[in-house]
């Protein structure tokens, strides 16, 4: 087993709220239970959700460690013998040493204990930076786009604040559907086009609903994938087409009003609110999906694009979330933990 210290520096929130509560601090490095494996991080992914543990929109116990993903190097292996003896186990390939990436709950931190079902070896020449920028919002996408919604070739499908969705827009239109995709200046009226976009809407200019009809002749889309929210929600309803999907899984601008089930009925309408980690719950399931990502990130077919990388101090954390609260990114933010 790799020397591991005692303690480690760890960006946690104290109570939840501001920015202000946001700190890189001193902790003990966990002692892992029997099927977990010990991550040496090297880099950890940025995810609007973090804001959100962060402020309170999801309420937890205080002091806690923020991070959903986290990639570097396996520095101890689990010490359960049922789990080293498992088929399903040994199939992952886990040594010492092995570059991996890992959903994880406190991934911004030296050391990470992860339960061995999710953490998954990174191909041969993929980096971890790559696996830190690719994992979560990768994940999202695919089992957006195979299970939320399965995108058949020929679907409309709309995208909103597309420039921060590429993985969704470069799969969408990989399996076959015309993306129209939202954002707010030209600038990432490119990233979007580059990513798949075959139309943009700039929603500061143009009402969406009305463009998102002219472009489909009056009929709307198949699908829509709503990261906005609260701004965004109303006019769904309008640029949805009849037995349409609308998938929300973001309240970037607020959270979804409360809306009466008896509106769906107009065009029999299907609302799914989408959590990723419901579709990878089973070791299978996350290895099948991973293994399916890294496959396509080797491939070319998906790049997600960094928009900066930010270093591992308490100035560094904060302005993570300034960045992306504030609406000017265009790409994954990461951490450079090691």
């Amino acid at each position: 087993m790799a020397s591991i210290p005692k303690t480690m520096r760890a960006a946690q929130v104290k109570r939840q709220g501001g920015i202000e509560e946001l700190e890189v601090v001193e902790v003990p490095v966990p002692t892992p239970k029997p099927e977990e494996v010990v991550i040496k991080t090297e880099w950890a992914g940025v995810n609007f959700i973090d804001t959100y543990f962060r402020g309170g929109v999801y309420p937890r116990e205080t002091p806690f460690t923020l991070g959903q993903e986290a990639a570097g190097t396996i520095a101890a292996l689990p010490s359960s013998s049922s789990v080293l003896d498992s088929d399903e186990y040994k199939r992952r390939g886990f040594k010492e040493g092995a570059k991996v990436a890992a959903l994880v709950s406190g991934g911004f931190a030296e050391y990470v204990a992860v339960p061995w079902t999710h953490v998954q070896v990174l191909p041969e020449g993929a980096d971890t930076r790559q696996g830190a920028v690719s994992l979560l919002q990768g994940l999202t996408a695919l089992t957006f786009v195979k299970e939320a919604y399965p995108i058949q070739k020929g679907d409309w499908i709309l995208v909103h604040a597309a420039a921060g969705g590429v993985g969704l827009l470069l799969l969408a239109s990989q399996f076959g559907a015309t993306v129209i995709g939202t954002t707010s200046s030209q600038e990432k009226a490119e990233i979007a086009k580059k990513a798949g976009a075959a139309h943009i809407i700039n929603y500061t200019e143009s009402s969406v609903p009305d463009e998102v009809l002219k472009l489909t002749n009056g009929r709307g889309v198949e699908a829509i994938f709503d990261g906005v929210g609260a701004t965004t929600w109303e006019g769904n309803f309008t640029s949805i087409r009849r037995k349409g999907t609308i998938v929300s899984f973001g309240n970037a601008s607020g959270v979804v009003p409360n809306f009466s089930v008896l509106k769906l009925g107009a065009k029999n309408i299907k609302v799914c609110r989408p959590v990723v980690n419901n579709y990878i719950t089973e070791a299978s399931e996350f290895h099948h999906y991973a293994s399916e990502l890294f496959d396509i990130v080797k491939s070319g077919k998906l790049a997600c694009a960094v928009h900066g990388e930010y270093p591992f101090t308490t100035e560094g954390m904060r302005q993570t979330h300034k960045d992306i609260t504030g609406r000017g990114t265009s790409g994954k933010l990461v951490v450079k933990i090691a």
